[in-house]
């Protein structure tokens, strides 16, 4: 997979750059994975954990449809990986290739770009049910900054325990 990870501006208004930072934290998931096999996607590099490359890939495919989709879009799907909401389904790689794993986690990320780039503003409120809040698009799309900078942070600590790979 060819992976173009384009740095954020350090000027824009408040939708361009979160916009820029959540594609770039994007690429920085796929670039951390790039090159791998699925035996190395789902090596787990720190035992005992059970965190790997690929079910990564996969939680954020489900994190990308629960904000978006669910939420903001207010559509009527089922979780990627599981019919009974198991958020925790989707870490488990095992059965599952990278190819698969990145198609659908790829079809999140354009679901996601086309209902925030449908929305009328930042200020678009939808009901989360997990917090039983109403939240903003501009909470989700910083609280999905947060959780790929989280993640991308375990993905460093993967990818180095995989291959040596450090930095991107």
């Amino acid at each position: 997979m060819a992976v173009e990870r384009i740095g954020p501006p350090t000027v824009a208004g408040e939708r361009e750059m979160l916009r820029a930072f959540l594609d770039y934290h994007r690429a920085t998931l796929a670039l951390k994975c790039d090159g791998l096999s699925d035996e190395e996607l789902r090596r787990r590099s720190m035992p005992p954990s059970t965190l790997t490359l690929l079910g990564l890939v996969r939680h954020m495919a489900e994190v990308e449809r629960a904000w978006f989709r669910r939420v903001i879009g207010k559509e009527d799907v089922p979780l990627v990986w599981s019919e009974e909401d198991d958020y925790q389904a989707a870490y488990d790689p095992s059965g599952s290739t990278g190819a698969e794993a990145f198609a659908a986690w790829q079809a999140e990320v354009e679901h996601s770009r086309r209902i925030e780039r449908a929305a009328e503003s930042l200020d678009v409120i939808a009901y989360a049910p997990r917090w039983d809040e109403e939240v903003s698009l501009r909470l989700v799309m910083l609280h999905m900054i947060h959780e790929y900078a989280r993640h991308n942070g375990h993905a460093d600590f993967l990818r180095e325990g995989v291959d040596g790979t450090v930095g991107v």
